[in-house]
């Protein structure tokens, strides 16, 4: 008769274990991990200069809001600035660059630079050519007084030759949005 306990069968018998026991690790259902707890932020008001048409579309009026911001953070205070533009002037004698009820342009920082995507319904608008200045040196105005050295214009996040008349090829600084 042959030993029961030979070196084989208990190296075999541990062997057997513990796959037995790696077995039911595998098929044991993953732990539900917790949700995470909703942190509500606190917004912060901001003071921002939003730059308007004049009633001839002729010179920018600056109009001093005050945004509310979740982040302290230049991009978080641009768009905020944009979300105030789009909303119009709230001063007598200064006039919405885009009509009431238009989406607020998206905007993102690069460093210095700035990048601005016109919603596509922009490009409906049939301005001419000082009405498509106006928009986009307000713009550029408005964003510029947040940070930046230039910006960037892309309409439905690619990049465009013009929007009708203007050229967007190249970045936009304050110099070429000085009134005339």
């Amino acid at each position: 008769m042959k030993r029961l306990f030979s070196l084989f069968n208990v190296v075999s018998l541990a062997l057997l274990g513990a796959a037995a026991y790696a077995y039911t690790e595998v098929q044991r259902p993953p732990a539900t991990p917790e949700a995470p707890k909703l942190q509500l932020q606190e917004r912060q008001s901001k003071p921002v200069k939003v730059y308007f048409s004049d009633a001839q579309v002729q010179t920018m009026k600056p109009e001093t809001r005050t945004v509310q911001v979740t982040q302290d953070t230049p991009a978080a205070t641009a768009q905020a600035a944009l979300r105030a533009w789009a909303n119009g002037p709230q001063t007598q004698g200064s006039l919405p660059v885009v009509p009431k009820g238009s989406p607020a342009p998206n905007v993102w920082l690069r460093g210095t630079h700035v990048y601005v995507d016109l919603p596509e319904s922009y490009q409906r608008l049939r301005y001419g050519t000082s009405g498509e200045r106006m928009l986009l040196c307000t713009l550029t105005r408005t964003l510029l007084e947040v940070r930046g050295q230039d910006v960037t214009f892309l309409v439905g996040g690619k990049n465009v030759e013009t929007l009708w008349h203007l050229d967007l090829r190249e970045p936009y600084r304050a110099q070429d949005c000085t009134d005339q």
